[in-house]
């Protein structure tokens, strides 16, 4: 189970504030990468606090509001689809985390990022390969990033309900694809995601 190893380190070094940093919506094939930033008091219990992907959806929803509730701060950023076939995947994911560090009220001294990458931060931070699985304070920021992207896909299927985003929150599942080549894209979808579709043709 993730704890505060991480964090306590950092701490004892000198750091003040330290953030936790996770991304939700890398994979699918439409609607934007959201990230969040978050800063736990520390040793807070949380119970069940864990990597988002190995809980279930209501326990995510549940861990979402007592996250919002303890947190000392938390924000959250994005990147739009356009960004996404702009910019990359990769380095749209980066900005939605550069958005999330930056809309904390209180700047961290440091931050703490899921996965193996880091560009441009605006403070000092390092990558934990699984650090949602390790740090909780990016599981915390894992849940409240994929909760978040979870919210927004009911919303894109209340706009466009023909694609199903309420069921495979925009992942590339059998059923997505069909609704594709039948409607064609919708404005939400990420047009550098679905070049599959015209090469079927070709």
């Amino acid at each position: 189970m993730p704890d505060f190893a991480y964090e306590k380190a950092l701490l004892e070094s000198g750091m003040k504030v330290v953030c936790g940093v996770d991304e939700a919506g890398r994979g699918p094939l439409s609607g934007p990468v959201v990230a969040a930033a978050c800063v736990l008091p520390i040793g807070v219990e949380i119970p069940a606090l864990n990597d988002s992907k190995k809980l279930t959806p209501k326990k995510r929803d549940l861990l979402f509001d007592v996250i919002r509730e303890v947190a000392v701060d938390f924000a959250i950023g994005q990147a739009t689809p356009e960004e996404i076939d702009r910019l990359n995947i990769l380095n749209a994911t980066m900005l939605a985390m550069r958005r999330a560090i930056a809309g904390l009220k209180t700047p961290p001294d440091y931050a703490l990022v899921d996965g193996n990458c880091i560009r441009d931060f605006p403070v000092p931070a390092s990558a934990i390969v699984k650090g949602d699985s390790l740090s909780a304070s990016i599981a915390a920021a894992s849940i409240l990033a994929k909760v978040t992207r979870d919210r927004l896909c009911l919303a894109d299927h209340s706009a466009y309900p023909q694609y199903g985003f309420d069921k495979h929150k925009g992942y590339g599942t059998a059923e997505h694809i069909a609704a594709l080549k039948q409607y064609g894209p919708s404005p939400i979808h990420r047009k550098t995601f679905l070049k599959f579709l015209s090469e079927e043709d070709a």
